[in-house]
């Protein structure tokens, strides 16, 4: 696909806030059968389910090792929820958002053979173009994400870059009416709810920032942005089973990137013409941290350095451990949580 044009918006990125993470000494590697699984979902029994940039939905048994392939989107799949139904949902940036029936036995479930459904293509009369990351609720009613109205996915720096910000938070209803919640976002990307779903957590990738939405109580509706600015580009949000928001922190700031922001347009157009490999890019890091619900203040923060596995765009945290995901990895990661 040839290289979009951009239109870059000038824009005073917030102050860089210091970071100390705890370092991550015992990260384990697992490696996957292709590249790029960027969310991880783990199920009752332990095993974690990825999709990859081929359109395929596999799942691991860290005990046994197996890999069991449980569905082929034919698209790019993203981020992963439970259905109350038993099915999987598939945020897929290419088909949208999809439903999938799985099984332990049996071929992978295909748009073809019918166990394979898309929920939501268009939203307010526009495509959702980077259906990115969900949330889904005890009654059916799904949060989800369209990243941006003017790139596709592989393209996701040009968003980053010219930060118009064309994203939208989304719902989908459990009688299949949809509507935008939240619109002109900066790369809205991570969704989750908190454990008693009176209040939704959406990340802005491009703008280092997550925000609360309130859905009950006398501030119901109310949208508030999280104190302090993240250290880094937020990617995919979950509840973890120790009711914290996790939030997988795809890379650090670029200070490029940030001395460019308030700058004349034509010198993010310049570096946008450059060469793929000339341009900023996210650093080969892991880094994760997690928030506190009931104060929304940064609780932990880890990060680590592994040859293999870096650029850490999902998270799961599920009974003491911390499971990765990455958009270039081919391999999906875990570490265990201090006692």
């Amino acid at each position: 696909m040839a290289k979009p044009k951009i239109s870059p918006v000038v824009w005073r990125p917030p102050a860089a806030v210091p970071d100390s993470p705890t370092t991550i000494d015992n990260l384990h590697v697992h490696p996957l059968p292709g590249t790029g699984g960027e969310d991880v979902l783990v199920d009752e029994s332990g095993r974690v389910i990825t999709g990859l940039d081929d359109g395929r939905v596999l799942r691991f048994d860290p005990e046994t090792g197996r890999i069991r392939q449980l569905a082929e989107t034919g698209g790019r799949p993203l981020g992963l929820e439970w259905l109350p139904d038993g099915r999987l949902l598939i945020c897929d940036a290419d088909r949208g958002l999809l439903a999938a029936e799985v099984s332990d036995a049996g071929p992978p479930a295909t748009l073809a053979d019918g166990r394979l459904t898309v929920l939501v293509r268009t939203v307010a009369h526009t495509p959702v173009r980077i259906c990115n990351n969900a949330a889904v609720a005890r009654d059916g009613t799904i949060w989800f994400t369209d990243s941006s109205a003017r790139f596709d996915l592989e393209h996701w720096k040009a968003d980053i870059i010219e930060h118009s910000g064309t994203g939208r938070l989304l719902r989908r209803d459990p009688d299949g009416s949809c509507e935008v919640v939240a619109d002109r976002l900066q790369f809205a990307n991570g969704v989750a709810l908190t454990a008693d779903e009176d209040a939704l957590y959406f990340a802005e990738t491009g703008n280092y920032t997550v925000s609360k939405l309130h859905l009950t109580g006398v501030r119901s509706g109310q949208r508030e942005v999280l104190s302090p600015v993240l250290p880094g580009f937020p990617d995919n949000l979950a509840t973890g089973t120790d009711g914290r928001i996790w939030v997988a922190i795809a890379s650090p700031r670029n200070k490029l990137l940030d001395a460019l922001g308030p700058r004349p347009p034509l010198l993010r157009k310049m570096v946008w013409a450059l060469p793929e490999a000339a341009q900023p890019k996210p650093a080969h890091l892991t880094e994760v941290l997690a928030i506190d619900p009931t104060t929304d203040l940064i609780d932990a923060a880890y990060s680590g350095e592994d040859p293999v596995f870096g650029v850490s765009t999902g998270v799961r945290e599920h009974q003491g451990t911390v499971w990765l995901g990455s958009l270039t990895a081919g391999a999906i990661a875990s570490f265990a949580l201090p006692a």
